[in-house]
């Protein structure tokens, strides 16, 4: 499996990343250091304290990195939560929670398609 064929399993956007990351190894390695970012066991874990305020702060981190990366489907599902969560509310939202477990699918394919592309290497 190639990094672009990673990408396109993942559905996310190597044009874009590479236009930023000129050098195949810098995406190569920021794309594994993926793998060990905690940001979506923290958003996953605030979510389930119930804690809106933290759990966008995970949201928004994960955002960023997804957007730093291209990885399109995965920023997607993330932003929209983002979104949901940026009200100054105490308590999280329902729809939030729906849009976790679109967040929890995009996440799981991400980071299966990044496994199998390290596996090939």
């Amino acid at each position: 499996m190639t990094m672009q064929e990673c990408y396109r399993e993942m559905g996310g956007d190597y044009a874009d990343v590479s236009a930023r990351l000129s050098k195949p190894g810098l995406i190569e390695r920021f794309v594994g250091l993926f793998l060990e970012d905690k940001s979506f066991a923290e958003l996953c874990r605030q979510m389930e304290a119930g804690s809106c305020r933290e759990a966008f702060r995970a949201a928004h981190t994960l955002e960023g990195v997804c957007s730093n990366l291209g990885f399109a489907r995965l920023l997607n599902s993330t932003a929209r939560l983002t979104a949901e969560l940026r009200e100054e509310s105490e308590e999280i939202p329902e729809t939030a929670i729906a849009l976790l477990e679109e967040v929890r699918r995009d996440y799981r394919d991400t980071t299966a398609a990044i496994q199998r592309y390290m596996e090939t290497r």
